[in-house]
């Protein structure tokens, strides 16, 4: 059992989701500021640092197992199960651990989504600008025989005489 070795797994882990919260606010502070140069940029910053996160997830799956199996836990507890069964002073760590990450996956959702509006209202908003650009048309001949294109108005009869 080694409490210690899952806890510093916990504080690497808030501090990656940490990380995490400031790349999505500085990719909403490109967004809002429409500086659109950077952003391949900050997705590839933010790649990495989930790929870290998810190295780090298989660790800290590993210690948990192996901890909740002396606790007499079932197979991949949660880590509020792990913290109710640990004993003191880990289970009120644990218990603290759970709290941090549970508001830093909060916080990280509510930007997410918030990015992922302005994002979508961006790309809206050229939509609409690209429809009301009109491009020129060659027109077209109503049943009259006139023009439609608001140009030249000139009758046509069937046999092609003008």
């Amino acid at each position: 059992m080694d409490y210690q070795h899952l806890s510093t797994l916990l504080w690497r882990e808030q501090e990656l989701l940490d990380l995490l919260l400031f790349k999505a606010e500085e990719k909403q502070y490109l967004i809002l500021t429409g500086k659109t140069r950077w952003l391949a940029r900050i997705a590839h910053e933010i790649e990495v640092v989930l790929d870290q996160l998810r190295t780090l997830e298989v660790e800290r799956a590993a210690a948990t197992e192996a901890i909740a199996v002396s606790l007499g836990l079932d197979a991949n507890p949660s880590l509020r199960q792990v913290a109710d069964a640990a004993p003191a002073p880990w289970n009120d760590l644990f218990a603290k651990h759970h709290e941090a990450l549970l508001v830093l996956v909060t916080d990280l959702r509510s930007l997410s989504d918030a990015n992922r509006e302005l994002i979508e209202g961006g790309l809206s908003a050229i939509g609409d600008a690209l429809l009301q650009v009109k491009t020129p048309t060659a027109g077209t001949y109503g049943a009259s025989g006139r023009s439609t294109d608001g140009g030249p108005q000139r009758a046509v009869t069937l046999d092609g005489a003008m």
